[in-house]
């Protein structure tokens, strides 16, 4: 065997080239320059990306496993898609175990970073923004991970999405912690999926701080344990600018948290001031539906212990002045529209919670003739709740 058959043998059965670090910086063309990262990067590499403003045009797109996308942080590595041409999102993620950090996405077209069956993916210290503030032709979402399971979103700021600033959608084992959400139309958006733990965050100036919910007709149902603890919603205030015909279009301007027909939420521990239509709100999905697998109830709602300010004052609801003089000014804490599949296994309140039922009795039904009755204080059941949240490994990853 000559020496150059010999070295492509030994490269053939060679191990794996050590991971590498590709760095990428602003300017002429780094947009090339950075979609060719993204294709030629290996398993394990790093893409750096340099300090700066990145002009970009098109979308971004990753399908590589195990890549870290890193930036000199969310204030200094700046992907700007002001100029992008149609309407897809800016970054799109397709493989498993990535991790986002350390930069921001402005003006994207469709969602700032979407990231579909990418399963134990990290966003962290990613920055989300459409800086013209709000506006119905802004992106749906900001950080947008869909059908994984494993999703860390942690340290990360979202501002002006048009649908939700953070929506975890058909995933499962899911922490979103630490996150800032503002001038959005939902805040964070749990939607279709199971096992979530959002700790820590500030909702403010949404039109909805921190929505739950389950839709019909969805590839993955039946969505649950999901704890909402420790988070401030403060304020949301923002009128409504969704599209016409999405879902969040219906969310009320001041609503803190809505709980809309998802089985095991537990509330607890968190800062509400400011809402003016209701601090929770726990619901029933009340549109025709065709889909066998759904349960349009909410069902095993608890709310333990949260500090509760002012709010409840203006409620965006149809029948307000009627509500407004039933509640003597301000609506409670807590309003349940009484719709449920089975008595008593709706809602729970912690003893010292304000919580009372609209006791409407059918879908559909006008708030208008609601019949308010208190609910009964009933200690919540937390030991129905498991472990929730991301895979410790993925916060290893951070470190």
């Amino acid at each position: 065997m000559n020496r150059l058959a010999l070295a492509a043998v030994l490269l053939a059965t060679a191990a794996p080239l050590a991971a590498e670090t590709h760095r990428v910086e602003p300017g002429e063309g780094a947009a090339t320059r950075l979609q060719e990262a993204l294709i030629l990067a290996a398993p394990g590499d790093v893409i750096e990306l340099g300090a700066g403003r990145f002009t970009l045009t098109d979308g971004l797109s990753l399908d590589v496993d195990g890549v870290t996308v890193r930036g000199a942080g969310m204030a200094e590595t700046v992907l700007d898609f002001t100029d992008q041409q149609g309407a897809g999102e800016g970054l799109l993620v397709t493989s498993d175990n990535v991790t986002l950090r350390d930069f921001a996405v402005e003006n994207a077209k469709g969602d700032g970073i979407k990231s579909k069956g990418a399963d134990n993916i990290i966003y962290a210290g990613i920055r989300v923004e459409w800086t013209g503030g709000p506006k119905e032709t802004n992106g749906a979402y900001g950080i947008y991970p869909v059908e994984s399971t494993g999703v860390l979103v942690r340290n990360s700021i979202v501002s002006g999405a048009s649908d939700a600033g953070i929506y975890v959608g058909q995933s499962r084992d899911i922490s979103v912690q630490g996150n800032v959400v503002k001038f959005n139309v939902a805040g964070i958006e749990i939607e279709n999926s199971r096992n979530a733990l959002v700790e820590g965050n500030i909702a403010t100036r949404n039109t909805g701080g921190l929505l739950v919910f389950d839709l019909p007709g969805l590839p993955v149902m039946n969505g649950g344990n999901v704890i909402l603890r420790n988070n401030i919603v403060l304020d949301n205030d923002t009128p409504n600018f969704a599209p016409p015909g999405n879902i969040v279009a219906s969310v009320r301007r001041g609503t803190g948290v809505l709980v809309m027909a998802n089985d095991g939420v537990l509330i607890e521990n968190n800062r509400f001031d400011g809402n003016a239509t209701a601090h929770v709100m726990v619901i029933a999905y009340t549109q025709p539906f065709e889909d066998p697998r759904y349960n349009p109830h909410a069902r095993n709602v608890m709310i333990g212990t949260n500090a509760f300010g002012r709010g409840g004052d203006d409620p965006q609801l149809d029948g307000k002045e009627q509500l407004l003089a039933a509640f003597g000014g301000a609506l409670p804490p807590v309003l349940w529209d009484g719709l449920s599949e089975t008595p008593g296994n709706a809602l729970k309140i912690a003893p010292g919670v304000t919580g009372w039922s609209l006791n409407l009795s059918q879908v559909g039904q006008s708030v208008a003739e609601a019949q308010p009755g208190p609910l009964m204080l009933t200690p919540t059941e937390k030991a129905a709740f498991p472990e929730v949240g991301a895979p410790a490994e993925l916060e290893a990853r951070l470190k």
